[in-house]
C-alpha cells in the first residue's frame, strides 16, 4: 500500500504543479488496476487531505478540483455506496466555501449520475445548491452544471424530489429565476415541464408563470457559426411544452397571448398564435369559451387585416383549434351550436352581402376555417353559407358579383371536401356529404353559369370541388356534368382556350370515377371535331383547334380504357392521312399533312410516356397492336409508294413513330422482347413482314423488302430507323437472333457507310445507335467485330488518307458511338478506342471531328440509359476523364506543333463543355487561359461551349481563380460580343450574359480600370440588330 500511496502522492502533486491532464488519466488507469493493489479512490483522497483542508485558497481549489476530475472517470462499479454518501457530505460543505464552489458542483455532477448515489442524498444537495450556490455570481458553464445537477436528480430520484414539493419549488423558482443563457435554458425548460406535469403546483402558480412566460416570445437568434448549434426554434419549441403544460396558466396566459398578438411583430404574431393553438387544448374548453370573444376579436384583426398570407394563415389555424377546443366532436346538432361559432358565421355571412368587398374573401376563409373543426360545426357551417350563396347568386342586384360568388362557393364546396377526412367519425355515422342536401341548388347554377364566360372558371371550379367529394355525386350527375362541360369544348372561341385546362383537370377527375362517361360523350366529340384533313398553311386558327383537341386527347386518354380508344382512333385517322386514296388524294403541298400526321404521333408518344411515368400496366400490350399497325402502315408506305408520293415516306414521322416503338419494347417482358426480335430480324433480314405488321393495308407481298440491302430504294432503307428504335431498349439478357453478332454488326456498319445517294444521316445515326446498343449489352459476343474496328476499320476508314474527307468524317461518328458503348460497360479495350484518336490530330481533314469526338463519347444521351437496360458501371465518366483530360491539357499546352496543339484546344472544351462541372473544377486554374484561347477558334459553336463552361464555372465558389485572369477575360468576351467581330447571336449573348455576371464574382479594385472600355463597348451592342443581344447588353451595362 506504501508504494500505491507514494505513487498517487506523486501524480498529485506533478498536478498541483503542472494541472496536466495525464496525471488524471494515470490515476484512474491505477483505480482500475486496484486488484493488483494499485491505488483507490480512499488513496487519493487521504493524499489529497493536505490540500482539502489548506488554508491556501488556490490549493483547496485544486485539492477540490483534482478529486472531481478523478470522480469524473472514475467507473461506477468503483464506488460504493458509503463512498458516495461521504463524498456527497464532503461536496456539499464544500459548497459552503465560495473558492471551492465550482469544482464541488462538478463533483456533485458525476456523483449524481452514479447508480450508488441515492434518494437519500437528493434533500442534502439540493439543500446545499439552494443555500450556498449564488447563480447571478456564476458564469453560464458554472450555471449550467447546477442546471445538470438538478435535471439528473429529476431523471433519477424524481420521488425524493415531490416529496420535498414546495420546498423544492419555492427554492427552485428563486434559484432559476433570472437565467439569460440559451444553454441553460434548454435545461431548465425541461425541468420546468416536469415540475408543472407531475409535482403540487397550487401554491406556486403565479411564480412559476412569471419564470416561465418572461421568456415569451422567444427572440434568441443564434451568432453565426455558434458551436453549440442551438437554435431559435430549439428555445421556442422547449417554451411551448412549459406553455402548454399544465391548465392552470390559462387564466394567466391568454392575456399575455393578446397582448403580445397586438402589439408585436409578424415574427412574434405568428409564434404567439402557433403558441395558443397549442395550449388551447390544455387549457381547456371553459376558460376558451369564457375568454372566445376577446380571443375572436383579436384574431380577426389578423384574419380580415392581414400583415401578411403567412400571418393570415397562421390566424385561421388558431380560430380552428379554438372552436375545436370550445366544441368537442360529441356537442349536439348544428342547429345547437351556440357561442362563438355561431356569432361568428353569422358575422361572416353577413359580410358575404358585399361579396365584390375586400372583407368578404377573409370572411369565406373564416367559414371554410369552421368546416375543418368539428362534425357539429361544419354542419352549422354549411347550413348557414351554401344556401346563403346561392340565394345571394340568384338575386338580379348581384350579376356584377356572380364571378366572385362562385369563386367563394368553390371554396366552400372544396372546404367541405376536405372536411370529410378531418371529421371521419366511426363506422355508425351516415355517409352522407355536408352538402348532399344543396348539390341540386348548386348544380343549377353553376351549370348556367357554364354558359356565361366571365363566370366559367369558377363555375368549374365548384363542378371540380363536388366532383372530387366521395358519394356526392351519382353517376348519372357526373353524366351531366360531363354534357355541360363538353359544350365548352366544342366551342370556338378565345375563351375556350383559357377554360381548356381548369376544364380538362374536370374531366380528368371524373374519369378516375367514371371513364365511361368520357369515352361515351367526350371522346366522340373531341374526334369528331379533329379535322379529317390537315388545315392548310394559311388556316392558322384551324391548326390552333387541331392542336389543342390534341392536347385535350393526351390529357384525357391516360386510363386504360380511354387509350385504347385513343390508339385506335388516332391510328386510324393516321391510315387515312398518310395513305393517298381515291377519295382522299394526296394534295400539292404535302407538308401541312405530314405535319398533322407528326402531332398525331407525337401526341400518342406523349401520352405513353406519361403512362409510363404513371406506372401503367397496360403499355406492354401495345406491342401486340400498337406497333404491328404502325409498321403496316410505314412498311405500306415504303413498299408501294413511288418519288415520295405518301406521307408515311417522310423521316421526321418514321422518327416519332420509332420513339413510340421504343416506349413499348422497353416497357415489355424480357420473354415478350425475344420473340418479337425474332420476328423483327425476319423480317428485316428475310423479308418476312407479314410477322410484323398488321393493320389496315395489305401488304403487297410480291414486293421485296429488304432495307438493308445497298441497293434498296431510300423509302425502306429510311425503316432502318425503325428497327433500331425496337432494338435499343432490349434487356441483356435477349440475343440477337443472328448466326454471327460480330458480322452482322460489321455489314450493317459498312451499309451506313456505303457511298450511295440513299443514304442520309438518319439512317446512319439510327444503325450507329443500334450498334452500340448491342456492343455494350453484349461485348462478349462480339470480340471479333471490337477486334476489327481497332486493326481493319480504323486504317481503312479513318487512317487512310486516300478516302474521302466527307466519309473519313462519317466513319469517326460511327466510332464514337462504338467507343462509348465500350466505355460506359466499362470495356477493356475502351481505352484503345479513345487513345488511338489522338493519332490523326495532325490530319488537316479529319482532325476537328476527331478532336470534338471526346466529347461526344463521354456526353450522356437518351440511348445508353437505365430506361433502355444498358450496361452502365459506375464511375465510367470520372475514370475516362481522370485519364484523359491531363494528356489533353498537356497537348494544348505544348506549342512545339501547333496543328495538333490547336486539335488539343478543341478536344478541351468539347470535353469540358460535355461533362460535370465537379469533374474539372479542381483544375480550373489550368484550364482558364487555354479556354480563354478556345475564344478564338474559328468554330462558332466551340466558342459558345467555352462561354458556356465559363458560366457553369460562375456558380461555383471560384472568384479567386477568377479574378486571376479577369482583364483577358473582358478583352475575350468584348470581341465576341460585337455583331462586327461575331456573326453567331448565340455567341454574342452568351459573352454578354457573362461580362454581366463579373462584378458578382470579381473584386471592384479588379475590374475598375477595365470599366470605361465594358460600357464604351456595351453602348455597341446596345445598337445590336437581334433584341435578345440588346437585351443581355441592357442587363450587362
Amino acid at each position: 500500500m506504501t508504494s500505491a500511496s507514494d505513487s498517487t502522492e506523486r501524480l498529485v502533486r506533478t498536478w498541483m504543479a503542472s494541472e496536466r491532464e495525464e496525471e488524471i488519466v494515470e490515476t484512474v488507469s491505477g483505480m482500475l488496476q486496484i486488484s493488483n493493489g494499485s491505488t483507490s479512490l480512499l488513496n487519493v483522497v487521504k493524499v489529497l487531505g493536505e490540500y482539502l483542508t489548506s488554508e491556501e485558497e488556490s490549493l483547496r481549489t485544486k485539492g477540490v478540483e483534482f478529486l472531481s476530475a478523478v470522480l469524473g472517470r472514475c467507473p461506477p462499479e468503483k464506488m460504493n455506496r458509503q463512498a458516495a454518501r461521504v463524498l456527497t457530505s464532503f461536496y456539499c460543505s464544500k459548497l459552503e466555501d465560495s473558492e471551492t464552489v465550482v469544482p464541488a458542483l462538478k463533483g456533485l455532477a458525476s456523483l449524481t449520475k452514479l447508480p450508488s448515489s441515492t434518494s437519500e442524498d437528493v434533500p442534502s444537495i439540493l439543500h446545499a445548491i439552494f443555500t450556498h450556490v449564488k447563480m447571478k455570481g456564476l458564469v453560464q458553464s458554472v450555471r449550467f452544471l447546477v442546471f445538470t445537477i438538478i435535471d439528473t436528480l429529476m431523471a433519477r430520484h424524481r420521488q425524493a424530489m415531490k416529496d420535498m414539493n414546495d420546498e423544492f419549488i419555492g427554492r427552485y423558482i428563486a434559484l432559476v429565476d433570472g437565467e439569460k443563457d440559451p444553454r441553460n435554458l434548454l435545461v431548465a425548460f425541461a425541468i420546468d415541464r416536469v415540475i408543472l406535469i407531475e409535482f403540487d403546483i397550487a401554491n406556486f402558480v403565479e411564480s412559476l408563470f412569471n419564470i416561465i412566460f418572461c421568456y415569451f416570445p422567444i427572440t434568441f437568434r443564434p451568432p453565426p457559426n455558434d458551436p453549440y448549434g442551438i437554435t431559435t426554434d430549439d428555445l421556442r419549441q422547449a417554451l411551448r411544452k412549459c406553455l402548454n403544460a399544465t391548465p392552470d396558466f390559462g387564466p394567466l396566459a391568454i392575456p399575455v397571448f393578446l397582448e403580445k398578438l397586438t402589439a408585436g411583430s409578424p415574427t412574434t404574431k405568428r409564434d404567439t398564435l402557433e403558441s395558443m393553438s397549442m395550449c388551447f387544448p390544455v387549457y381547456g374548453s371553459a376558460l376558451a369559451r369564457s375568454h372566445a370573444r376577446k380571443i375572436w376579436n383579436s384574431l380577426k384583426v389578423e384574419i380580415f387585416q392581414p400583415i401578411d398570407s403567412i400571418t393570415e394563415e397562421f390566424a385561421l389555424r388558431t380560430t380552428q383549434d379554438l372552436v375545436k377546443t370550445i366544441y368537442t366532436p360529441t356537442d349536439g346538432t348544428d342547429s345547437e351550436i351556440e357561442g362563438l361559432a355561431r356569432d361568428a358565421c353569422e358575422e361572416c355571412i353577413t359580410i358575404l352581402r358585399e361579396p365584390e368587398k375586400s372583407q368578404a374573401k377573409p370572411a369565406i376563409k373564416v367559414l371554410c376555417a369552421f368546416m375543418s373543426t368539428t362534425p357539429s360545426v361544419s354542419q352549422f357551417t354549411v347550413i348557414q353559407t351554401a344556401p346563403y350563396l346561392v340565394k345571394l347568386y340568384i338575386q338580379p342586384d348581384n350579376i356584377a358579383a356572380r364571378s366572385s360568388i362562385l369563386l367563394f362557393l368553390s371554396d366552400l364546396i372544396a372546404a367541405a371536401r376536405d372536411s370529410m377526412a378531418v371529421n371521419k367519425s366511426d363506422e355508425s355515422e351516415s355517409t352522407e356529404t355536408p352538402l348532399s342536401s344543396y348539390k341540386d341548388e348548386i348544380l343549377g347554377i353553376v351549370s348556367s353559369a357554364l354558359k356565361v364566360p366571365s363566370s366559367r372558371d369558377p363555375a368549374l371550379a365548384c363542378l371540380l370541388g363536388m366532383v372530387s367529394t366521395d358519394n356526392l355525386l351519382t353517376d348519372e350527375e357526373l353524366g351531366f356534368i360531363v354534357h355541360n362541360v363538353d359544350e365548352i369544348l366544342s366551342e370556338d372561341s378565345e375563351e375556350v382556350e383559357e377554360a381548356s385546362a381548369p376544364a380538362l383537370q374536370l374531366l380528368v377527375t371524373i374519369s378516375q370515377k367514371a371513364a365511361h362517361h368520357i369515352k361515351e360523350q367526350t371522346l366522340p366529340l373531341l374526334f369528331s371535331i379533329l379535322p379529317e384533313d390537315a388545315p392548310g398553311r394559311d388556316a392558322a386558327l384551324d391548326r390552333a383547334r387541331a392542336w389543342r383537341i390534341l392536347s385535350a386527347l393526351n390529357t384525357l386518354c391516360r386510363p386504360v380504357e380511354l387509350f385504347e380508344t385513343l390508339v385506335i382512333r388516332l391510328t386510324t385517322k393516321l391510315d387515312l392521312l398518310c395513305v393517298p386514296s381515291d377519295t382522299a388524294p394526296l394534295p400539292v403541298d404535302r407538308e401541312p399533312r405530314a405535319a398533322y400526321a407528326h402531332s398525331i404521333l407525337t401526341t400518342l408518344h406523349q401520352t405513353l410516356l406519361v403512362k409510363v411515368d404513371d406506372g401503367h400496366a397496360d403499355v406492354a400490350k401495345y406491342i401486340e397492336s400498337l406497333v404491328p399497325r404502325l409498321f403496316n402502315l410505314f412498311i405500306y408506305s415504303a413498299l408501294v409508294s413511288k418519288d415520295d408520293d405518301s406521307i408515311a415516306t417522310d423521316p421526321r414521322l418514321i422518327t416519332v413513330a420509332g420513339q413510340i416503338i421504343t416506349t413499348v419494347v422497353r416497357n415489355t417482358a424480357d420473354q415478350r422482347q425475344e420473340s418479337y426480335i425474332q420476328a423483327l430480324f425476319s423480317a428485316y433480314l428475310d423479308g418476312e413482314i407479314i410477322r410484323i405488321a398488321d393493320g389496315y393495308h395489305k401488304l403487297p407481298l410480291t414486293c421485296n423488302f429488304a432495307p438493308l440491302s445497298n441497293s434498296a430504294p431510300i423509302q425502306q432503307r429510311n425503316l432502318i430507323i425503325l428497327m433500331a428504335s425496337a432494338v435499343i431498349p432490349l434487356y441483356k439478357e435477349i440475343q440477337i437472333p443472328v448466326t454471327d453478332l460480330s458480322v452482322f454488326l460489321g455489314s450493317t456498319l459498312a451499309w451506313s457507310l456505303a457511298d450511295i445517294a440513299v443514304n442520309i444521316d438518319l439512317q446512319r445515326e439510327s444503325v450507329w445507335k443500334m450498334i452500340s446498343a448491342i456492343l455494350n449489352k453484349r461485348s462478349a459476343d462480339t470480340s471479333f467485330f471490337i477486334g476489327n474496328m481497332l486493326h481493319e476499320f480504323w486504317p481503312q476508314y479513318i487512317a487512310d488518307g486516300s478516302v474521302s474527307a466527307d466519309k473519313r468524317n462519317r466513319a469517326i461518328s460511327a466510332w464514337v458511338w462504338i467507343a462509348k458503348a465500350l466505355l460506359v460497360c466499362n470495356h477493356a479495350q475502351a481505352p484503345q478506342f479513345t487513345d488511338i484518336i489522338f493519332t490523326v490530330f495532325d490530319d488537316e481533314h479529319i482532325k476537328w471531328s476527331a478532336a470534338k469526338s471526346f466529347g461526344d463519347i463521354v456526353r450522356t444521351e437518351a440511348i445508353l440509359t437505365k430506361q433502355n437496360h444498358a450496361s452502365i458501371k459506375m464511375l465510367y465518366a470520372q475514370r475516362f476523364v481522370g485519364r484523359i483530360l491531363p494528356r489533353i491539357i498537356d497537348g494544348a499546352k505544348d506549342p512545339s506543333e501547333p496543328g495538333r496543339q490547336q486539335s488539343y484546344l478543341v478536344a478541351l472544351t468539347s470535353l469540358i463543355s460535355s461533362i460535370p462541372k465537379a469533374l474539372y473544377f479542381h483544375q480550373m486554374p489550368t484550364l482558364i487561359p487555354l479556354l480563354v484561347r478556345g475564344l478564338d477558334l474559328p468554330d462558332y459553336n466551340i466558342r459558345c461551349q467555352v462561354i458556356d463552361t465559363f458560366l457553369a464555372v460562375v456558380e461555383g465558389d471560384s472568384p479567386d481563380i477568377i479574378s486571376d485572369h479577369a482583364p483577358s477575360l473582358i478583352t475575350t468576351m468584348l470581341r465576341n460580343s460585337s455583331a462586327e467581330n461575331m456573326p453567331s447571336v448565340k455567341v454574342r449573348t452568351s459573352a454578354l450574359k457573362y461580362l454581366g455576371i463579373l462584378p458578382s464574382i470579381v473584386r471592384y479594385d479588379v475590374l475598375h480600370p477595365q470599366k470605361a472600355t465594358v460600357i464604351k463597348q456595351l453602348a455597341v451592342s446596345l445598337d445590336d440588330p437581334k433584341r435578345a443581344v440588346r437585351k443581355e447588353a441592357v442587363d450587362a451595362r
